[in-house]
């Protein structure tokens, strides 16, 4: 005779299986429902500390939707974060004939070369490319849905 097992529950650091759906009130950024599930580890900076903190003490299967307030989820935007960079600059980054387009999202690597971090065009000019690296829900008020599939 068998005991009836318990589900897993999220705690710090714990490793998950999930589908979740992160949007604004434009609609959605992320959304994995429709594809594989995700796979991430609480605590290494892949969702926001926010975010995280809805997930803890969750069972494993849970489905669960969260409305959370304006800047909560990924900071109050920062207008600090809105660089100019020089045509030149690009060129030699990338591709010396990439045009960009108001809207367009440019992978740029970190200064140690190991990661890398994305800017939204927000302006252009024949000199320059203005570039918003907030996080496009910064000062957003977020909806954070998911679905648990296996916790570790």
């Amino acid at each position: 005779m068998s005991l009836p097992s318990t589900p897993a529950v999220v705690s710090p650091g714990a490793f998950l299986t999930l589908h979740y759906r992160l949007a604004g009130p434009a609609g959605d950024i992320i959304n994995t429902f429709a594809e594989k599930p995700a796979t991430l580890s609480l605590g290494t900076g892949e969702l926001s500390p926010a975010v995280e903190q809805r997930l803890m003490g969750l069972e494993e299967g849970t489905r669960a939707t969260f409305d959370i307030p304006a800047g909560e989820a990924f900071g109050d935007r920062n207008p600090d974060m809105q660089q100019w960079v020089a045509k030149t600059l690009l060129a030699k980054m990338g591709d010396p004939d990439e045009r960009y387009a108001v809207g367009d999202v440019v992978q740029f690597p970190t200064p140690d070369g190991l990661g890398s971090y994305a800017g939204a065009v927000i302006a252009a000019n024949d000199t320059a490319v203005q570039f918003d690296f907030n996080h496009p829900l910064a000062g957003q008020p977020v909806t954070f849905e998911v679905q648990l599939i296996g916790v570790l």
